[in-house]
This record gives structure tokens, sequence and C-alpha cells, in this order.
């Protein structure tokens, strides 16, 4: 059985799975959406279109405004033109994990 957080903890920071919808009305992390596998990734909407990156760099925008941390310190490192993408946020793992923990768990879990 998969893990059922949306990360993981690397060397060098922490990995964030996404499901990400462009076009959508608004700019929001949704929750958290359960994968076939067992596991969850974080379920967010962007009012940008998936052209030239924009979508993805909106996605960077939303997520460094909801943690509160530096834009550069993310990067997509998987799925950069795919709907699921895994994000690296650079960084002391354990820090980051604890940072994301609390802000996790105000998300409610999709079906």
């Amino acid at each position: 059985m998969a893990d059922p957080r949306p990360y993981s903890l690397q060397e060098d920071g922490l990995r964030l799975f996404v499901r990400l919808t462009p076009k959508s009305g608004r700019d929001a992390v949704e929750g958290l959406k359960p994968t076939a596998d067992g596991g969850a990734e974080l379920a967010a909407k962007v009012t940008a279109v998936p052209e030239k990156g924009k979508a993805n760099a909106a996605l960077i925008k939303l997520l460094s405004k909801a943690l509160k941390l530096p834009g550069g310190r993310f990067e997509i490192v998987a799925g950069e033109t795919d709907r699921h993408k895994q994000i690296l946020i650079h960084g002391d793992p354990a820090a980051l994990e604890a940072a994301l923990r609390p802000w996790l768990a105000t998300l409610d879990m999709k079906g």
C-alpha cells in the first residue's frame, strides 16, 4: 500500500504530488485526492491556460503563497506537461514537513 501523504521527503527537500486543473474559474487548492495506488495528491486549480508554462507558473505562485515560501524554492521535477505533477520544494526536509503538515491538516480529502 502506498503512503497516503501527498509528499515524500528527499535529501534536498520535499517532493509534493499535485493534480493540477488549468483554465479554472479561480486559483485555489481544493483539497487532497486519493490516487489509484492508495496514495494522495494535492488537488489544485488555476485560471491560467496550459500554454508555455503559464499554468505551471500559476501553480508555483499559488503554492508559494499558501505555504509562505519564496517561489524560487519550488521546482517542477516531473509532469511539466501533465496534470499530475511532482514539485520539489528545496530546503531542509524536516523543516518543510513541519511547515506543511498543519496546512495539509486543514484540507479535506476529495472523493
